[in-house]
């Protein structure tokens, strides 16, 4: 038997079954656990992570069937895809009633944390116009923006013996000025 969600999870699932019904798509009982795996998870999940965990429940998963069900996801705006991490992070605005996904899509902005994998993504409506203004002079129109930006959560900032561990793992010593 599957595992219940967190509370917040089970809320957001459920605002994201009602978004599906007045957009006349189903949120089936796959697609729910999928996004309920992806929602309750602190970090970015890999389409093969989320295989592992759902052969648990169900033997007989195969990798088509949970890149179909990404898909899906994807175009409804419940999940984005870290194309660095070619891992998936819940949006939790894709899953607000009333949010300005609604429309499906929004400019994504993710800072992620090179240590611990933390994903933070933010809205910035200064980064969104900068990029326009650039596309405008450009004669680029853009269809879909997504930014990720690397570096150091405020948890994982180089001190003690978190810099060692950063450093271990090739990040480069910032330099002194």
């Amino acid at each position: 038997m599957a595992a219940e969600f967190s509370r917040r999870t089970e809320g957001l699932l459920n605002q994201a079954h009602e978004i599906c019904q007045q957009r006349g798509v189903t949120l089936t009982e796959l697609r729910r656990r999928i996004l309920g795996l992806i929602l309750d998870t602190a970090v970015p999940i890999g389409a093969y992570e989320l295989l592992d965990q759902l052969r648990e429940e169900r033997r007989g998963a195969a990798p088509p069937t949970v890149y179909r069900t990404l898909d899906f996801l994807l175009e409804q705006g419940l999940i984005h895809k870290l194309e660095r991490l070619s891992a998936f992070v819940g949006c939790v605005a894709g899953c607000t009633i009333g949010s300005a996904a609604d429309g499906h899509e929004h400019a994504a902005q993710f800072m992620i944390c090179r240590i611990c994998g933390r994903v933070i993504e933010m809205q910035n409506h200064d980064v969104s116009a900068a990029l326009a203004k650039a596309a405008l002079r450009s004669g680029f129109v853009i269809k879909i923006v997504t930014v990720e930006a690397e570096g150091l959560c405020k948890m994982c900032l180089p001190t003690g013996k978190r810099s060692a561990v950063a450093y271990k793992k090739g990040h480069p010593r910032p330099r002194r000025k």
